[in-house]
């Protein structure tokens, strides 16, 4: 346990910053799940809407630093691909 001010201090913020990380990734989980969902059901407007907004949420994980930029590229190849296999 720390005993300087600084450092109590920055657990704080780290506890803090860590949820918000762990609520984000949760959603953005949930959105690619909703996307598979979609394809699935082989609801092409419904897959497609879903796939913009994955894509949007993917996007916003990367700038945060919360999904690497190269898993975020991927994860959305992986999903155009599953997108336009439905067509």
């Amino acid at each position: 346990m720390p005993n300087i001010k600084s450092a109590k201090k920055r657990v704080k913020v780290i506890a803090t910053k860590t949820l918000q990380n762990k609520a984000l990734k949760s959603g953005l989980k949930t959105c690619i799940k909703n996307f598979e969902k979609a394809v699935e059901s082989a609801d092409k407007a419904a897959a497609e809407a879903a796939f913009k907004y994955a894509v949007k949420r993917i996007d916003q994980a990367a700038s945060k630093n919360i999904l690497h930029v190269n898993a975020a590229a991927r994860k959305k190849s992986q999903m155009a691909l599953k997108l336009n296999a439905m067509k």
